[in-house]
């Protein structure tokens, strides 16, 4: 069985450190039996995925603010930003098996989450301040199942790559939103979108009967 010791950090604050250690330890534990993220990765698990994760959570307003974080899989970005932040999480994911390790890795880092083993569409939950994705979805599908889950002064943080600006203009035949970038600290390619006041087109609103 392949199995790689986390690489511990240092320069974290408090126990951060030694609570994302936990989580490194049981993701790879669990990932010889369920897909959480491909055997490759594992030797680069900090930098690729909880790095990549954690810098969202500078993004996270303080004071318990609700976040659902959609088909969070192995814990990238929701689980991490539970972890690092007082945010109360929503974990949504589908696959069951997931959603068990979800509740054992939030469990082990000590984190406040909440996993709810369902499809987003089929998800009914109090309005959230913050939806997070990554790795999920093209960017208007992510805005049509956020925008039922949305508070109405709330904000959208995905992490995107490359395609990034022809996943905008696809959105913007059916979305108006304000739009906020940043680049990722973690890959060249990457790109943080911040989307705020999201409203459907009336065009758009018209064609689905809402």
């Amino acid at each position: 069985m392949f199995h790689v010791k986390p690489e511990p950090r240092a320069d974290l604050p408090g126990d951060l450190g030694p609570r994302l250690d936990r989580f490194a330890e049981i993701l790879t534990r669990w990932n010889s039996r369920i897909n959480l993220v491909s055997p490759r990765d594992l030797p680069h698990l900090w930098e690729r995925h909880i790095a990549d994760s954690l810098q969202l959570a500078s993004l996270i307003p303080p004071g318990g603010v609700r976040l659902a974080d959609l088909g969070s899989g192995g814990g990238f970005p929701g689980l991490i930003i539970a972890i690092a932040t007082d945010a109360d999480v929503t974990l949504i994911e589908s696959d069951q098996r997931k959603a068990a390790f979800l509740r054992e890795a939030a469990r082990a880092a000590g984190a406040r989450v909440t996993v709810l083993a369902r499809r987003i569409e089929e998800v009914d939950i109090p309005p959230v301040q913050v939806v997070t994705a990554r790795a999920l979805a093209a960017l208007p599908q992510l805005l049509d199942w956020s925008s039922r889950l949305l508070a109405p002064d709330g904000f959208c943080l995905f992490l995107k790559g490359r395609n990034v600006d022809d996943e905008l203009t696809s959105a913007a035949a059916d979305w108006h939103m304000a739009i906020s970038r940043l680049p990722s600290r973690t890959n060249a390619d990457g790109t943080i979108l911040k989307l705020g006041e999201i409203t459907r087109a009336r065009h758009s609103e018209r064609a689905t009967g809402s």
